[in-house]
């Protein structure tokens, strides 16, 4: 959806809707690491908008308009999690979250990339609501257990628990390391995948590296996750055989997605984006997204569903 000014809806420019403009993106960077939907967080800010005019209108008391547009939006960000995990337990399929290209995010969101990659965002669906927003406050933005426990109406020692178990849940360290892959391990499986080379890809992932594919009921794909190297391997050579034996076109890309590179794999016109998380070098986690209701804030501007962002890049003898 896009922004409609809270001002423009509901009269003059006010000291909520100001702050709210200067927020905005700050908030949006929250929900959508809450709920792994970039348009249901757009949702949720612009709702919070008209919240907070409404509370100023009606002569509420506001100290910081900063904290108070935080609180609703976590609280509003916590009951629709709340409302959607039903839902999501019961999609075709594994579901993933909505892949945005970096250059789409605002750069209040993308200026610290922690909790924001779609390998950790997946990983979160694992916490209770309450735990991945103490997670999301204090890494992707350095709240303290005393801010977070205002907003959750909870001790900080709560807070600090949360905060603890979700980490260890999520593998997540005391110094963020970058878990997107680097051009020599995208082409590699590019590679792989494109001359059915399963015995060199094996080299590239770890024994334990799992395939999750989102067609979402839209698009042909798995339904249950994919084990072992092999396996994974002979999933992409399956689907481009398939492709080759009906004259389809395909082409793979990269693609700067979550404010890391990935994949995009066209076959017969129809793209994809593909996530890989890294580790030690290998590659143990293939996120495949196909489902086309969550593909349209990946291409750039201007961009059409299966065009390339760019080519894969050559690299250095």
């Amino acid at each position: 959806m896009s922004f409609v000014s809270p001002a423009g809806s509901l009269g003059d420019v006010t000291t909520a809707s100001l702050a709210w403009s200067t927020e905005r993106n700050r908030l949006v960077g929250i929900a959508y690491r809450m709920l792994g939907d970039f348009g249901a967080a757009e949702d949720i800010v612009s709702d919070v908008a008209l919240e907070a005019l409404r509370a100023e209108s009606s002569g509420d008391e506001v100290r910081s308009w900063a904290a108070w547009l935080t609180t609703v939006c976590v609280r509003r960000s916590i009951d629709q999690l709340r409302r959607v995990q039903s839902a999501r337990e019961e999609y075709p399929g594994p579901w993933l979250p909505e892949p945005v290209a970096t250059e789409r995010l605002p750069d209040d969101v993308v200026a610290d990339r922690e909790m924001l990659s779609l390998a950790v965002l997946h990983l979160a669906e694992q916490l209770e609501p309450a735990a991945r927003a103490a997670v999301v406050l204090h890494r992707a933005f350095a709240m303290t257990s005393v801010e977070i426990a205002r907003i959750l109406d909870r001790s900080p020692a709560s807070v600090r628990q949360l905060i603890s178990r979700g980490e260890k849940r999520l593998q997540l360290r005391d110094e963020p390391a970058a878990s997107g892959a680097d051009v020599a391990a995208l082409r590699a499986l590019v590679t792989a995948i494109e001359t059915g080379d399963v015995a060199g890809v094996a080299g590239i992932l770890t024994d334990d590296a799992i395939l999750w594919a989102d067609g979402g009921g839209r698009v042909k794909s798995a339904l249950n996750p994919i084990f072992g190297a092999e396996r994974i391997v002979r999933f992409f050579v399956g689907i481009l055989d398939k492709a080759a034996a009906s004259g389809a076109a395909i082409s793979v890309g990269v693609v700067d997605v979550n404010g890391e590179r990935g994949l995009s794999l066209s076959v017969g016109g129809m793209a994809d984006v593909i996530s890989l998380e890294m580790r030690g070098g290998l590659i143990a986690g293939v996120r495949r997204v196909s489902n086309p209701e969550k593909l349209s804030r990946v291409w750039w501007t201007g961009g059409t569903s299966g065009s390339m962002s760019e080519p894969l890049p050559k690299l250095d003898a």
